[in-house]
């Protein structure tokens, strides 16, 4: 609808102002902050689909025009670190090169003392133990000339490496250290609480004796064979005690027959078989 009614003199004058302001705060907002962006040329239309292909984008940048186009390496002029200035008098050698940026004119009599913060030994690291790995516990190996094998899980030694035995008598896996990152603890546990352990059995027990080398002689160097390691008599003693108990813990389980099996069968999986997806 068209506004027939004449405006008189007097309103006009009062619509005229309010008109212009709106027209500064318009202006005022366009000009303060930044500009509002536009939208992309190449968007995402869903579903990963883009309004136009890369050999599309290609030829729309031109940038087949830049491809060989080296652009030369602007070599900037070094500042100079010193000035020569002209001095008078004629014994003075007539002028002297000063350093541009003049040097400290005091400098610590000593070495500021550094501190530095103690750090704890090996031995006094605190030993961290997943709650799946409980004494009893059987576990397969995932690493070193065992692996696959399903093993009984005894202690936690003070290096926080595994004590874990097969035994010996099922899978020839005989007592050995492992740590926890190279083992799967699974659901299946046994009753040790009648197992004592003994006592000499620590981390100094499966250290390697290795011998002195021998100096510098006359003679082939390589003639020297290296040695296969024979575990000894000790050892095997101590094998044969903790297989007992450890047997004996197998044969007071429910389901005996079964773990015989289960701990002397290898551990491996098949086509379509995902370990994050098993229970163990």
């Amino acid at each position: 609808m068209v506004d027939t009614k004449a405006q008189t003199p007097e309103k006009k004058a009062a619509a005229a102002p309010a008109v212009a302001k709106e027209g500064a705060n318009s202006k005022g907002k366009s000009t303060k902050g930044k500009p509002a962006r536009g939208k992309p040329r190449n968007y995402d239309l869903g579903n990963g689909v883009y309004r136009f292909s890369r050999t599309r984008m290609f030829h729309k940048k031109a940038i087949y025009k830049f491809l060989e186009k080296k652009t030369p390496k602007k070599v900037k002029p070094k500042k100079p670190l010193t000035i020569e200035k002209q001095i008078g008098g004629d014994k003075n050698g007539e002028k002297r090169i000063v350093l541009l940026k003049k040097r400290r004119a005091n400098y610590p009599t000593a070495d500021r003392v550094t501190v530095h913060h103690a750090k704890k030994c090996f031995h006094e690291h605190r030993r961290y133990l997943r709650p799946t790995l409980t004494p009893g516990t059987i576990c397969i190996l995932l690493a070193g000339p065992h692996k696959g094998k399903r093993v009984v899980y005894l202690k936690q030694l003070k290096s926080g490496l595994l004590l874990i035995t097969g035994p010996f008598l099922i899978n020839a896996c005989p007592l050995r250290r492992v740590s926890q990152n190279y083992v799967i603890a699974t659901s299946t546990k046994l009753n040790v609480k009648g197992i004592k352990l003994l006592g000499h059995i620590n981390d100094d027990y499966f250290k390697r004796k290795r011998d002195k080398r021998a100096k510098k002689e006359e003679g082939d160097i390589f003639s020297k064979k290296k040695e296969e390691y024979k575990p000894s008599d000790q050892r095997k003693a101590d094998q044969k005690v903790v297989d007992k108990m450890v047997i004996d813990a197998i044969k007071k389980h429910p389901d005996k027959k079964l773990l015989f099996t289960y701990l002397s069968a290898m551990f491996g999986l098949r086509s379509s078989q995902y370990p994050h997806r098993m229970k163990f």
